[in-house]
């Protein structure tokens, strides 16, 4: 099954031979750019912000990237794309939506309202990976020899922002079951509860959502499984978030109130006199919810990173030679 082509450099705006910090600093330029808190077209801006989510989560990743690098020429052309020869999406446990087999009747599963697109579930994703099934019995008397089994289940990826994790939602999540030799298609959209303190990798189940069984054998589950949408601000570690903050050499020299992100807004914090580029400020309760402690969350850590003027003025130079001449520091022989 060939799927439209998704140009992840060009959504970025990046060369192919971008390095890693380029690629991240684009994503958190078009990121703030294009968030839906700050424009005024919300539908655009919110289609837009997923794409860029996306390309950030293939290019962003080593793995996904040496992967996508390999999708080969089609890349230059756009367009419908099939996978390379020796690709395997699917991977140990089973093959992916679009695979033979991806359903218990082996239909082919799709997605919407998931964050991700049909390429990305296709080649990044666990969309359609076949679970487990089973048998229900067979029966010998009343319809003798018909095989009744249990339907399989379907896995899906589920794109889940920080905002959701914190707070919890509702979404609307639709399934698309493609008969690959009829071509008839059923369509069916349910909500999906995502809990507050959801973690990346872990699985929210919507029972009987899956594969049809056989017979009269009970239908299978879709399992959709969480990730974590990645964010300009913040990076994730357990339940903890952590962020940057330039700071101006006077201001980690003498002090200063500096302004912080958080989820639920702006913070300031005092920084010390003497701040080292680096040291970190710690904001109690303001990471991500802890499964372990229900209604405890984890810390936001601020780092302060010392940037230094791009140019100094004649004024600036001279008070940079007053201090030089007065201090008796010299971080090389510490």
């Amino acid at each position: 099954m060939a799927f439209e082509f998704k140009d992840y450099y060009a959504i970025l705006g990046v060369p192919r031979t971008a390095t890693e910090d380029e690629i991240k600093k684009a994503f958190r330029k078009l990121a703030r750019q294009h968030h839906p808190d700050v424009s005024k077209d919300k539908k655009g801006s919110e289609d837009k912000f997923k794409e860029i989510n996306e390309a950030y989560e293939v290019l962003g990743t080593p793995e996904n990237r040496r992967k996508y690098d390999t999708l080969g020429a089609d890349w230059k052309r756009g367009g419908a794309t099939q996978p390379p020869p020796g690709w395997n999406p699917g991977g140990p446990g089973g093959p992916r939506r679009g695979a033979p087999g991806a359903g218990g009747d082996g239909n082919e599963f799709n997605f919407g309202g998931t964050g991700f697109s049909d390429f990305f579930e296709r080649f990044f994703g666990q969309a359609g990976r076949q679970g487990r099934s089973g048998f229900d019995r067979y029966d010998s008397d009343d319809d003798a020899g018909v095989l009744h089994r249990r339907g399989t289940d379907v896995e899906g990826d589920l794109a889940v922002s920080l905002q959701e994790a914190v707070e919890g939602s509702i979404r609307s999540v639709s399934v698309r079951s493609t008969n690959p030799k009829t071509g008839a298609v059923d369509t069916e959209t349910f909500k999906v509860r995502i809990p507050i303190g959801v973690k990346e990798g872990q699985r929210i189940r919507v029972a009987g959502k899956g594969a049809a069984g056989m017979g009269s054998g009970t239908s299978g589950d879709l399992i959709l499984r969480v990730r974590l949408s990645p964010h300009p601000d913040f990076q994730v570690e357990d339940d903890d978030l952590f962020t940057e903050v330039p700071v101006a050499p006077w201001e980690a020299a003498l002090g200063a109130t500096i302004t912080a992100p958080s989820l639920e807004g702006p913070v300031q914090l005092r920084m010390p006199p003497a701040t080292a580029s680096g040291q970190q400020l710690r904001v109690k309760k303001r990471g991500l919810p802890r499964i372990d402690a229900p209604g405890e969350r984890g810390d936001l850590y601020v780092r302060m990173v010392v940037e230094m003027p791009p140019k100094l003025s004649d004024d600036e130079k001279a008070a940079w030679q007053a201090l030089a001449a007065v201090s008796k520091f010299n971080p090389r022989e510490e």
